[in-house]
């Protein structure tokens, strides 16, 4: 679900989702790589609850804080 109302923003609402996949599925294919398993195994489901787990677990702060 976009939450973006102007068209400006939804490009840059779909942009970001596009980059949090490419960047879960370099991801994926790296671990792949590092552990000698086909990279179409990987779920992309798995990965993302562990970049979700990750980030919530961070002391991440998009404002530096």
């Amino acid at each position: 679900v976009l939450r973006s109302k102007a068209p400006d923003l939804v490009q840059q609402e779909i942009w970001g989702h596009l980059c949090c996949h490419y960047a879960i599925r370099t991801l994926m294919a790296d671990t792949a790589a590092h552990t000698g398993q086909d990279p179409d195994r990987v779920s992309f489901v798995k990965a993302l609850r562990i970049a979700r787990r990750s980030v919530t677990q961070s002391a991440f702060s998009p404002s530096g804080h």
